[in-house]
């Protein structure tokens, strides 16, 4: 009678209630995904767009959900142990990053509607919104399995974006290197999970950072080997250098719009993930990936910096070939919180979300701007931004805005005090060199952004060797997409905001996300 008492005890404790609020954002970005494929059997060529409003309906409810979700007190699929350890905590950090990736989705929709002609209406819906679900799954994630699935997620149909273009032989490259490559990655990351693993008896973040301070001590060479490892894949997914190098090829070769989403989005994914392992999972081996990350982080500014400062002017695609590598040398920025995080005793990890708020705006804001002037100059060279201000003058306001932020300039005063958080919380960890290093790479990066903000200005190139094939298209003003240019707007507003009111991002800096 008691076995059998306790067995009805047992499989009780097994059926857990749901909060369905909880993970509301990425199964509304997955069920919509599932709609739009099914409704691109039934959808004729003619009404083929519709589609693209059905996804971006979809985006905007799964933001919409975060309201009622930003108590921050929510998890879900918790253990019944009494250890009170759950897989999916929508927390505040959760729900910021959440907020990020989803908004960038929301734009990556707003600028490929009319760019979908040539493109597989219902399998590039159907991807953008899959990969935005992953994505919103995995700050969520409390444990290394979601973590994984949640990370894979968001990154297989990222290749298929990539690589969507059909017959275009860049594309497919492209979507190659950056699968390849990915699948190496991960391969070494789940090495590193299962070390992890073996010696923890566990997969739950929480549990695992009890139980790495009670590892015997022949098992610390393994456990150390473990940590390593895992962080590997995250800092693939960050562009992190040395895991940097299939950045610009897969950036020029992708859809422009996806290649916004790889660089903001896949940004957000990746720091997710390595804030989640380092700060909740293996603090007790903050000397193991504390001086890690430090060296990355001003290995990868460095290199993207000095890559961008190479860009010539002439070259096809130099303008999103520097805005590639440019976003190598922001994720470095972005690195330089969480090696804080190591070695202080403060929150640091609320400096890399408000980089991370601050980077998201601007960077789609320069995508935007480099997708209208693409429609034009298909070639899209930094030199055919010279003279923008000439024929669009509020885009090139825009772009100048844009491109100052990432500078840290006036009047992009939002992109000044996000670097000077960035730079405090190296200092107050004591990270002096890695704050010096910083302010070069800083310095550095003000040249070839300021030369292409001068470029905006300057007066129309008048070569005809240079400029013949261009000519051509410039001589009418092609009508601009309304959701191109709601992107640009929105973007442009939220960064002026931003620069007015500061604090609505840089408070993040000062609280506890977790």
């Amino acid at each position: 009678m008691t076995v059998a008492a306790d067995s009805a005890t047992g499989a009780a404790n097994l059926v857990q209630s749901v909060d369905w609020l909880a993970i509301a954002p990425p199964v509304i970005a997955a069920s919509v995904a599932l709609l739009v494929l099914v409704a691109d059997l039934f959808t004729g060529e003619r009404h083929k767009p519709l589609l693209g409003y059905g996804a971006v309906a979809g985006l905007v409810a799964a933001l919409a959900v975060l309201v009622p979700l930003r108590a921050g007190d929510r998890s879900t699929f918790c253990l019944t142990d009494g250890t009170q350890a759950c897989s999916y905590t929508a927390d505040h950090f959760a729900l910021v990053i959440q907020a990020l990736v989803l908004g960038g989705a929301l734009l990556t929709a707003l600028l490929s509607i009319g760019d979908t002609r040539k493109l597989p209406a219902g399998e590039f819906w159907f991807l953008l919104l899959a990969s935005a679900a992953g994505a919103a799954l995995l700050p969520a994630a409390r444990d290394l399995a979601t973590l994984v699935v949640a990370l894979e997620v968001a990154s297989l149909p990222a290749f298929a974006l990539v690589g969507i273009k059909r017959g275009d032989r860049r594309s497919s490259e492209a979507a190659l290197k950056f699968f390849l490559s990915s699948v190496v990655a991960t391969a070494v990351m789940l090495l590193g999970v299962s070390f992890v693993y073996a010696t923890t008896g566990t997969l739950h973040l929480t549990e695992i950072a009890a139980r790495l301070d009670e590892v015997p001590g022949q098992f610390d060479t393994l456990t150390k080997a473990g940590v390593a490892l895992t962080l590997v894949g995250f800092a693939f997914k960050t562009a992190a250098a040395p895991f940097h190098f299939w950045v610009p090829d897969t950036y020029v070769g992708a859809p422009l719009p996806i290649a916004a989403y790889l660089s903001v989005v896949g940004k957000a994914v990746g720091f997710s993930g390595l804030v989640l392992v380092t700060v909740i999972g293996f603090p007790s081996y903050a000397d193991v990936w504390g001086p890690a990350l430090a060296v990355l982080a001003a290995l990868t500014m460095t290199v993207g910096n000095v890559a961008a400062l190479r860009q010539t002017a002439t070259r096809a695609r130099s303008a999103v070939r520097l805005l590639a590598w440019s976003s190598v040398g922001q994720a470095g920025y972005l690195l330089v919180p969480i090696a804080a995080a190591a070695y202080s005793s403060d929150e640091q990890i609320g400096s890399t979300v408000a980089y991370a708020l601050m980077y998201a705006v601007v960077n789609f804001g320069a995508f935007a701007v480099a997708a209208l002037v693409a429609r034009s100059h298909p070639a899209n060279r930094l030199s055919d931004y010279r003279g923008l201000y000439a024929t669009r003058p509020l885009a090139a306001l825009a772009m100048g805005f844009f491109l100052l932020c990432l500078a840290g300039l006036p009047p992009g005063i939002i992109g000044l005090f996000a670097k000077v958080t960035v730079f405090s919380a190296a200092v107050d960890a004591g990270l002096g060199w890695l704050a010096v290093v910083m302010a070069v790479n800083v310095v550095i990066a003000l040249y070839y952004y300021l030369q292409w903000t001068a470029a905006l200005f300057r007066a129309p190139a008048t070569d005809p060797t240079a400029e013949a094939v261009e000519a051509a298209p410039t001589a009418h003003r092609q009508r601009v997409p309304a959701p191109l240019t709601l992107a640009i707007a929105l973007t442009a507003v939220a960064g002026i905001t931003l620069s007015g009111a500061p604090q609505f991002i840089l408070r993040f800096a000062a609280i506890s996300l977790f």
